[in-house]
């Protein structure tokens, strides 16, 4: 399996890519793929019920750039053509980490896939990545970590 390089712009989760913000997609990297599509899987192994999952998307025509803030529709073909199944939210494409407690880590893994796959819209993880079994012909990630900071309000100062 060919070796990609997958690349973000943090290593922290800025705010507006997580539901303490606007909750859009981040920009994502791909280089080393000589495949002619690509399939993404977001999760965070650190959730307190298993493995959540934040995004699944296939049939992305081979780039070396998602960019940021991809609808959450099934079908998309703007800014590039992509196919979005259901995330763990129940919820049609990205959803952004928001962990309830601790800092858990997100990986960004990335396949290049020889064939368009044949899952309808709204497939889930597990039809996807039986789908790659048999298409993936390189693999990558990369790993961002994030912990929502609690914020301790005061009551206001009462007035004498």
């Amino acid at each position: 399996m060919q070796d990609l390089k997958v690349e973000i712009d943090f290593d922290h989760f800025p705010p507006e890519y997580t539901c303490d913000g606007e909750g859009i997609s981040p920009r994502i990297r791909i280089t080393g793929s000589d495949a002619p599509y690509l399939a993404i899987i977001i999760d965070d192994p650190d959730a307190s019920k298993g493995t959540f999952t934040h995004w699944v998307a296939w049939n992305i025509p081979s780039t070396e750039e998602i960019p940021p803030g991809i609808p959450p529709e099934p079908r998309i073909s703007h800014p590039v053509s992509i196919v979005q199944g259901m995330n763990d939210s129940r919820k049609t494409g990205y959803t952004g980490p928001c962990p309830s407690k601790g800092v858990h880590r997100y990986f960004i893994r990335v396949w290049g896939v020889e064939r368009e796959l044949d899952l309808p819209p709204g497939s889930e993880r597990v039809e996807l990545t039986d789908a790659l079994a048999s298409a993936a012909t390189g693999y990558g990630e990369a790993m961002a970590t994030y912990g929502r900071e609690k914020v301790l309000k005061s009551p206001p100062a009462t007035r004498t």
